[in-house]
């Protein structure tokens, strides 16, 4: 009798690549699928992939990124694609069939041209479109669209939109590589004349970009390749092509940037039409997407329409987003105007609109008469919360949208817990991604920058490729960040890189080029990203290790060190206390390490010896020259001790262990306020875990007073904010001339709440082994984490209550998992499917204080030190509890009965008495 073998479901999510299946750029695109569900015992041993019918089986348990089995694609190729799995000697169902179609994979596939207006469309002038017929019978089967433009774009066939795409072809770099999209137009074709009309926008490669004032940054002339090929029922192609047949007329768009806005003339008609010129244009820089475009990807109503102080007519649309705002008028009368100014703050009651800095980020429109009409701008976008409308009487909430726009990337993961400030502050970050990942990760959208910053996106990294699919959009900005490395190996501080300053190595910054490949590795199993970045990231370490020179210390020139440290001034943000120089050398340290492990995991082992040990000949150098025997850290500062402690910089266990109770000696005479920049900050919380101080790091997390993580939502922030003060507490905006109210940097911390708060955390490449090390904690009383890992849904989820802790875990199939069950003992290993667990609450009640506790104890003893910080609030000593927490700096080994003296200086500074009586427990 045939033993019965464990099953598994029809596998699903069948992808290419990191991106669309349309349009493929890859002639070999790996594939990657998902079992949703199986019995307890499976285990892929083998999988059957069938493309056109023809079944190839692999021997193989991988389902992650495995190779194209059959010959490569050519270009147009449509190939359709379905596979199964086996377990034991059973297959599963066949999964549902997916179609992948090549794009156009060589220049010589392209007839069309580059054209460009002759007459019209200089920088100055209204936007261009574009136009070109063909005629065509009935009956076309297949009709594809190729295009792109020097500028952005918006395609009509037959007066129909084409795509969903906004601000196509987005931006990369432009002098290395340029992108072209693939359109289905089939349903757009008409029998007889067909007409495509192009309209062009100045974008990134002729508008303004970055803060140097600079525009036609990528070139003076504005221009549109199309290639539309249609395919009759006689199996006939017939192609319409950009050449010089093209025309080119004047659009209703007077004016359109990326920074200052759009203005729009409804009363205008198509102007003549005039000439084109045919570009001589490198047609071997396009190449297909790597990931998503940028879509509309959420609307959201106006929540109040108000009056300000000064008679201004405010909109709030209760959430600061990236993108545009659609406006319904009627009853306006011919040549009137509506203007709509847009910013994410108010001050004083009126738009904020200095932190925009030279942006006008102004749309304003020219009406034609009396009809209703949607007013919006399609060749610009804007960062806002608030809008100031002018030229519409009686302006109703309900006739306005805000528009949001971005990369359109797939949401993978989430968060909550029973703490609402903290969970408004992950809803921040994910706000701060979406409004940040505008085909490029940004710094910030909305005043006259909104670059690349590489800095922004290695610290971020973790946390956006937990919270969206962001694997095909990096892999893309890498190859960008390839190309644009100068060839001493320094990386440019933005990429795509506008501001082309020679030799541009910073640490931190320029690590964006070992860290972010080795993250998505972690994260999506991408072995083959590693091998194409590997040239890049030793080209970075090599120019880094040059600079530091025999002694492996980098030290001297430019760095941005430990940027936005919050005690550095606003007008000075590079006063970090973090030394700078402590800085580049670890980082040298950490980035050799990096290229070591990737070297190795891509079969280079001379070079994973190479870098392996010069990673271990700079920790040698920091400990020696930075370090003391007893675990201090030149400068003192919370980051450089995070960085030593988390990067393996301090040689012997003694050391390490007094590098982490300075560590949390800092944090506590910071009275629990976090006191690092974009460096340190994601380290902090992970360096006081691991130093087994948990409970600070908890402190230091749900802290509200300024600086903080909590601060800027106790302020009603939507989004994470550029400085942690970006607005000061008596509501008015931060002096500093760089200020920003949607910067995720500072939102890296989410990792560690996927991480270790609620406790899901990827022990290998892809999550194929997860690690669940859950850290509860008395200020929560749940906190979960779910996650769309490449192999399925993985979450974790931790409740307290009544005494006891219950752990719940899911694991998808193809994974296990390694749980770490709370005060359990012994980790346990699990396979896919759901796990229960409920043991003691330890958190039940606050540990009581020693008999005698020391000053420090009793600061770690959070109701009794909330106490004292009243105390000293009511007694007059101290302003906050940062204040009271900084006197107590040189005597935390001291007796509790010292305290008052500690923080009234004995008795120098008025109050001492007062607060004695308030706190007789301390005598």
């Amino acid at each position: 009798m045939r033993s019965v073998m464990p099953r598994a479901a029809a596998p699903t999510g069948l992808r290419f690549e990191h991106g669309p299946a349309f349009g493929i750029g890859v002639p070999a695109p790996r594939l990657s699928w998902q079992v949703p569900d199986a019995d307890p015992g499976f285990e892929q041993s083998a999988y059957q992939v069938e493309i056109d019918g023809e079944a190839v089986t692999v021997e193989s348990a991988e389902q992650i990124l495995v190779p194209w089995p059959v010959a490569p694609l050519l270009s147009r190729q449509r190939r359709t694609v379905r596979v199964r799995v086996r377990g034991g000697d059973d297959w599963s169902p066949w999964s549902d069939a997916v179609v992948v179609e090549a794009g156009l994979l060589s220049p010589d596939d392209w007839t069309a041209r580059f054209v460009s207006p002759r007459e019209i469309g200089g920088y100055g002038d209204p936007a261009p479109l574009l136009g070109g017929t063909i005629d065509l019978p009935a009956g076309a089967v297949r009709a594809r669209l190729y295009t792109t433009a020097h500028g952005i774009y918006v395609a009509h066939l037959n007066g129909r939109r084409v795509g969903t795409e906004h601000l196509a072809p987005g931006w990369t770099a432009y002098r290395h590589r340029l992108r072209y999209q693939t359109h289905d137009v089939t349903d757009l074709l008409v029998a007889g004349e067909n007409r495509l009309d192009i309209l062009l926008g100045n974008g990134w490669h002729r508008g303004r970009l970055g803060f140097q004032g600079q525009h036609a940054v990528y070139g003076d002339r504005l221009a549109a390749l199309a290639q539309l090929e249609v395919t009759t029922a006689d199996g006939t192609t017939r192609v319409l092509a950009t050449d010089g047949s093209w025309t080119a007329r004047e659009s209703e768009i007077v004016a359109d940037d990326l920074y200052d806005g759009q203005r729009t003339d409804l009363r205008r008609s198509s102007g003549a039409r005039c000439p084109v010129d045919v570009l001589d244009a490198d047609l071997g820089l396009l190449v297909a997407p790597d990931g998503p475009p940028v879509r509309v990807t959420d609307v959201l109503p106006a929540v109040a329409v108000t009056t300000s102080p000064a008679g201004r007519t405010l909109v709030d649309f209760g959430q600061n987003v990236v993108g545009r705002v659609r406006l319904r008028v009627r009853g306006a009368a011919a040549g009137d105007e509506v203007v709509v100014r847009h910013a994410e703050v108010l001050e004083d009651g009126e738009l904020g609109v200095r932190p925009l800095r030279t942006a006008r980020a102004t749309d304003a429109y020219v009406l034609a008469g009396p009809e209703e009409v949607t007013l919006e701008s399609e060749l610009t976008f804007h960062g806002f919360r608030y809008a100031e409308v002018t030229g519409v009487p009686d302006l109703r909430a309900e006739d306005l949208e805000a528009v949001v726009i971005g990369s359109d990337l797939r949401r993978t993961g989430w968060f909550e817990s029973s703490h609402p400030l903290l969970d408004r502050f992950h809803e921040n970050v994910v706000w701060g991604m979406r409004g940040n990942f505008v085909d490029v990760p940004t710094d910030c959208p909305q005043r006259d920058e909104r670059l690349g910053w590489t800095g922004d996106i290695q610290v971020f990294s973790p946390t956006a490729s937990f919270l969206f699919d962001s694997a095909g959009l990096l892999t893309g900005w890498l190859a960008d960040l390839a190309a644009e490395q100068q060839k001493d190996g320094s990386v440019p501080y933005v990429i795509p890189d506008v501001l082309r300053q020679p030799g541009p190595a910073t640490a931190a910054w320029g690590d964006a080029a070992t860290i972010v490949p080795w993250v998505l590795y972690q994260r999506f199993g991408d072995r083959g990203l590693l091998h194409r970045q590997l040239p890049s990231m030793r080209a970075w370490v090599d120019r880094m290790a040059a600079l530091a020179g025999d002694d492996l210390l980098w030290a001297g020139g430019f760095q941005f060190g430990d940027w936005l440290d919050p005690t550095a001034p606003p007008e000075d943000p590079f006063r970090a206390k973090a030394d700078p120089d402590v800085i580049a050398t670890a980082h040298l340290a950490r980035s050799a390490e990096i290229v070591a492990r990737a070297a190795e995991v891509v079969g280079d082992d001379e070079r994973a010896r190479e870098y392996a040990d010069l990673a271990e000949r700079v920790r040698a150098a920091f400990a020696r020259e930075y370090t003391t025997p007893g675990g201090r850290v030149l400068g003192d500062a919370p980051t450089t001790y995070a960085l030593a402690l988390q990067w393996a910089l301090l040689p012997d266990e003694r050391q390490r262990r007094r590098a982490g109770r300075r560590l949390a000696d800092l944090v506590r005479i910071a009275g629990f306020r976090i006191s690092t920049g974009f460096v340190g900050t994601p380290l902090m919380t992970d360096a006081l875990t691991d130093a087994g101080e948990p409970e600070l790091a908890y402190r230091l997390l749900l802290q509200t007073g300024c600086p903080s993580w909590l601060y800027p939502v106790t302020m009603g922030a939507t989004t994470v904010w550029e400085r942690w003060d970006s607005m000061l507490p008596d509501g008015t905006i931060n002096p500093g001339e760089m200020t920003s109210f949607n910067h995720y940097a500072l939102g890296a911390v989410a990792d560690w709440l996927h991480r270790r708060v609620a406790g899901l955390a990827p022990a290998a490449p892809a999550y194929r082994r997860i690690e669940v090390r859950p850290l509860p904690n008395a200020r929560l009383t749940r906190a979960a984490a779910r996650h769309l890992t490449p192999y399925g849904e993985a979450a974790v989820a931790w409740e307290r209550a009544d005494g006891r802790l219950r752990l719940e875990v899911r694991v998808p199939v193809g994974a296990t998992a390694v749980v770490h069950v709370p005060g359990d003992g012994e980790p346990v290993e699990v396979r896919h499917g759901r796990h229960e667990w409920t043991v003691d609450d330890a958190y039940a009640q606050e540990a009581p204080l020693p008999a005698e506790p020391t000053i420090r104890q009793v600061m770690d003893h959070q109701s009794t030190w909330d106490l004292i910080v009243a105390a000293g609030r009511s007694a007059g000593v101290a302003a906050d509890e940062a204040a009271i927490a900084a006197r107590l700096e040189r005597y935390l080994d001291a007796p509790a009965s010292d305290l008052v003296d500690a923080v009234t200086a004995g008795g120098f500074i008025p109050g001492a008495e007062a607060l004695r009586a308030q706190l007789p427990s301390l005598r």
